[in-house]
């Protein structure tokens, strides 16, 4: 009997033994996996969150980029128009607006500061009449009017007005292209005349061009265009070898 009891008494103790430690290893099962399930939930939305955090930061950098580009762009397009609309206004020069006929008549002015009419190469005040025959021979005619003589070369469409001492002090020139001037258009170039005088149906527009010299336009009523303009030095119609 007493060996039956302690036969009964061991598997009893086996079994609590048995039942302690399946008791204790489900136990540490429930620990892992709780732990395991915890650190695996809040492990997640830090990661997520992390990540969303990183995709928003590029965008956020990518619009902050593309603003200040874009604003680059716009303010450079603005700077460059305005620049170019302001080398536009600038380019205008009072040269680019002058017509062909402007600046001859300015040419005109020009040469009449040193006595002379272009295509004649003799030259008032310092010429002499002696020059102009060695070159040209003699005139076509010499008549006398105003204050002197005046020697006509039709074919140089030139008369040379020269005093007693054959110096020559008036250049006339006749040439086919003066002969479409018009008073509109000599004033739009050189201003009003200094002087205007009537010499029966010609009016005389007078432009002083220095102490010495006049540029004088010659235009009769009747065409209102010019006939013929002259290079005049007034101090040399006195003859200082007149007796």
């Amino acid at each position: 009997m007493k060996k039956k009891q302690a036969v009964k008494l061991l598997v009893a103790a086996v079994l609590l033994t048995s039942t302690l430690m399946l008791s204790a290893c489900s136990g540490d099962n429930g620990t892992n996996n709780n732990s395991n399930s915890g650190s695996s939930n809040n492990a997640a939305p830090p990661a997520n969150s992390e990540a969303n955090s990183g995709n928003e930061q590029p965008n956020a950098g990518n619009s902050a980029s593309n603003a200040t580009a874009n604003n680059s762009g716009n303010t450079s397009n603005t700077n460059t128009n305005s620049n170019s609309n302001s080398a536009t206004d600038n380019t205008t020069s009072p040269a680019a607006d002058q017509s062909p006929t402007t600046k001859d008549l300015k040419a005109m002015l020009t040469l009449a500061k040193d006595g002379k009419v272009k295509g004649i190469p003799f030259q008032a005040d310092k010429g002499l009449l002696d020059d102009v025959e060695k070159d040209w021979g003699k005139s076509d005619k010499t008549d006398f009017a105003g204050k002197g003589m005046y020697a006509s070369y039709a074919k140089k469409h030139a008369v040379i007005g020269f005093n007693k001492g054959s110096q020559i002090f008036d250049v006339r020139s006749d040439a086919a292209e003066l002969q479409t001037l018009t008073l509109k258009q000599i004033e739009a170039a050189l201003g009003k005349a200094d002087n205007v005088t009537k010499n029966g149906n010609d009016t005389i527009y007078t432009y002083n061009a220095n102490k010495t010299f006049q540029l004088r336009f010659v235009i009769p009523k009747d065409t209102g265009k010019v006939d013929h303009i002259s290079v005049y030095a007034p101090a040399d119609t006195i003859n200082n070898m007149a007796g």
